[in-house]
């Protein structure tokens, strides 16, 4: 009976030492996450309602908001808005600097680069277009089913990248790059309703999902878009070819991940919305 007792005593132990563990694991996820490009996870207090980032609605679900953060906030104090009991109240947090690295890219076609008056025209109505979709704030929840990569393949182009082209600086990388062979399949990491399948002058052929909630997600560069405007998609299904069309140096997919109107990392978001684990 002592031996049982002991060992009881020591399987207690060694349970909440894993317990521990795996608490401060998940702390230092959403720490590290709370960078610019990264994604805020907050608690939400019973009750509270209208919460916001930069006066724009997030993603929630039950007792968990997740908060897009843009890679242009500035460091320290920033803060969650939201109603509880007929106040407005703030919840403040901390940003702590990530230091991204620099890309040099060199594009033979310099139209990619210095587009001339009328594609200059085309670019910015397209730009209007995409915007307003990245601000998109459907009320349908988030499946529970989390998320999968569309693509098996070499990342070779990470999320925050400060970007030049033929030496020229341009906007930071706004997505994940994924090579892969031309024609493979690209697809849906979770259902949503397809929002856009169009020919973009930098993003070639592309496809827009919306999951709900502020979650928009792009998919860019296909050689062939396999979903129409207004369908739904589940999770898995076929979207598009990865290709080399619009502004590229070779076949692959840009994924982008969109938060209450901000992109952040993808790879920020598989950590927070993993895809359950087959039996």
């Amino acid at each position: 009976m002592h031996k049982l007792t002991t060992y009881l005593i020591a399987a207690a132990l060694l349970c909440s030492h894993y317990l521990a563990l795996a608490q401060d694991d998940r702390a230092h996820k959403r720490v590290s996450a709370t960078v610019p490009g990264g994604i805020y996870v907050w608690e939400v207090p019973q009750g509270a309602t209208d919460i916001r980032f930069n006066n724009r609605p997030v993603w929630v679900s039950q007792d968990t908001a997740l908060i897009g953060i843009p890679l242009n906030q500035p460091l320290g104090s920033a803060a969650v808005q939201y109603q509880h009991e007929g106040k407005v109240l703030a919840h403040p947090f901390e940003l702590t600097e990530k230091t991204y690295t620099e890309q040099h890219i060199t594009l033979q076609n310099r139209e990619m680069v210095n587009p001339n008056p009328d594609q200059l025209a085309r670019i910015r109505e397209e730009s209007q277009r995409q915007k307003a979709l990245y601000l998109r704030f459907t009320e349908q929840a988030l499946t529970e089913e989390g998320f999968i990569l569309p693509l098996e393949g070499r990342v070779s182009s990470l999320f925050g990248h400060r970007r030049f082209f033929n030496g020229q600086p341009r906007n930071p990388h706004s997505g994940l790059d994924i090579a892969a062979p031309t024609g493979t399949p690209v697809l849906a990491p979770s259902s949503g309703q397809v929002v856009l399948v169009d020919d973009l002058y930098y993003n070639g052929k592309t496809v827009f999902l919306d999951h709900g909630q502020g979650l928009i997600t792009m998919y860019c560069h296909l050689s062939e878009q396999a979903v129409v405007e207004g369908s739904t998609v589940e999770q898995g299904q076929i979207i598009g070819l990865v290709g080399a069309t619009g502004r590229v140096t070779g076949p692959h997919l840009h994924w982008s991940v969109s938060l209450n109107g901000y992109r952040v990392d993808p790879n920020t978001l598989m950590t927070l919305l993993p895809a359950p684990t087959s039996n």
